[in-house]
């Protein structure tokens, strides 16, 4: 630091002769103060020489320092440069689960304008996942993309790791963008389980997550799980929209819940569309037989010691799975068949050969995801589906190989704004707009 005078000062401050006596303050030059360059002075109040805290100074015959120009060397009277931390500072990592991670990733990238950073994700000899960022985080906020395969296991690993990786890194805030969420369905307690969405959801906030990016999760319910932001987004926009301009007589069409359980959904469609409805009841359930847990056996002996005598607890009576009925005209039109996930194909078979046999003569299925696992692709390419539109939330590059039926919509765009959106700080209702409590 060199302090420049006008002229020398006269006596009375005990710290002036000191900063006299340096060879910098002899020169004669402009009088001010001169600070590092991307530090500026302001004019300040006085200065106390009795205290050690040296807050600022300031030429002045009311003070009693009349040959001190201006001199401050206040820590609050400094003005550093402010960080604006809603613009730079954003990293986009993609977990190697599967190569459409990467593609989706790129994809993102590419409507930000960004590159995706650089990250070593591998598996050692034992199986060991092992993750290396390989370039500094500090600061910023970090994106991760992970989808999921078929060894859902080996990518929750990923993701955690790549998380915490990056925790143990500095980054200012992670957010992971998930757009299938692995153990959905497992969001009920049965019998003697467990909610395993829950133990993932705590993992995930424990490995360092502080913001999650997914889209229609199996239960709504899910986000709670979470004690961290949750944003649901919704594919259901990109569907009705292939509907619109991929189905040429789509006014001629009804849509089709496979089960009560799915109604809802799709009256969601039907009420956008402008279109009927209709529900399969009857079909087979998928929940466990109650006979072979051993709760529904009654005790080899009674015992009425804690009750008494007189009192018997109701029993709930069983289910009756009645014949397949479909409520609703089908005859004649287009049937959309609507979900949210398309694993076991069983059913959604079942269901279009149902709608056959009532008269429906063209059948689609629509899903946001597309698990399509075991022999899916086979059971599809032999049934009577028409055409079966899933999102790439989850890679299926393999299973549209085995089966031309399979169609891809694109949502990498909603989840760059998405991202966009949080990064920048901007609202997100933008991105649930005219989306209701129900859908």
């Amino acid at each position: 630091m060199i302090v420049r005078f006008k002229k020398r000062a006269r006596a009375g401050c005990p710290l002036l002769p000191r900063l006299c006596r340096s060879r910098a303050l002899r020169r004669k030059h402009n009088p001010g103060l001169l600070l590092q360059p991307s530090l500026r002075v302001r004019s300040c109040s006085g200065f106390d020489c009795n205290r050690t805290q040296h807050t600022s100074w300031k030429g002045s015959a009311q003070r009693g320092y009349p040959g001190i120009h201006c001199l401050s060397v206040g820590r609050a009277e400094v003005e550093t440069p402010e960080t604006d931390h809603t613009k730079g500072g954003l990293v986009i990592f993609t977990a190697n689960s599967h190569p459409s991670s990467r593609e989706l990733g790129k994809r993102i990238a590419e409507r930000l304008g960004v590159e995706l950073g650089k990250v070593q994700v591998y598996q050692e000899a034992n199986r060991e996942t092992r993750v290396q960022i390989q370039e500094s985080v500090r600061g910023k906020d970090v994106f991760v993309i992970q989808t999921v395969s078929k060894d859902v296991n080996t990518t929750i690993m990923e993701m955690l790791i790549m998380v915490y990786a990056c925790r143990t890194s500095c980054a200012r805030s992670i957010t992971g963008v998930l757009p299938y969420f692995p153990y959905s369905k497992q969001c009920k307690m049965r019998k003697r389980g467990s909610i395993v969405s829950k133990l993932i959801a705590s993992m995930m906030c424990k490995a360092g997550l502080t913001h999650l990016i997914t889209m229609d999760l199996h239960q709504k319910e899910i986000q709670g799980f979470f004690n961290i932001p949750v944003d649901n987004l919704r594919a259901s926009p990109f569907l009705l929209q292939y509907i619109q301009e991929e189905i040429p007589d789509y006014r001629n069409a009804v849509i089709v819940a496979k089960s009560p359980a799915s109604a809802k959904r799709a009256q969601s469609f039907a009420e956008r569309l402008r279109l009927g409805i209709a529900v399969i009841h009857g079909e087979a359930q998928d929940a466990e037989s109650d006979q072979v847990d051993g709760r529904h056996s009654p005790p080899t002996v009674k015992t009425t010691g804690a009750i008494h005598p007189s009192m018997e607890i109701p029993l709930l009576i069983p289910k009756e799975k009645p014949p397949i009925t479909v409520v609703g005209d089908v005859g004649g039109r287009i049937a959309i068949i609507v979900d949210d996930i398309i694993d076991d194909v069983d059913s959604f078979v079942a269901a279009a050969e149902t709608l056959k046999e009532r008269g429906a003569y063209k059948i689609f299925v629509m899903a946001t995801h597309g698990i399509l696992s075991c022999d899916a692709p086979r059971f599809i390419e032999e049934s009577a589906i028409d055409e079966v539109v899933v999102t790439n939330t989850i890679p299926h590059e393999l299973q549209k190989l085995q089966c031309p039926k399979i169609k891809t919509v694109d949502i990498s765009m909603i989840l760059s704004e998405a991202i966009r959106r949080i990064h920048n700080g901007e609202s997100m209702s933008y991105l649930f707009r005219n989306i209701g409590v129900d859908d």
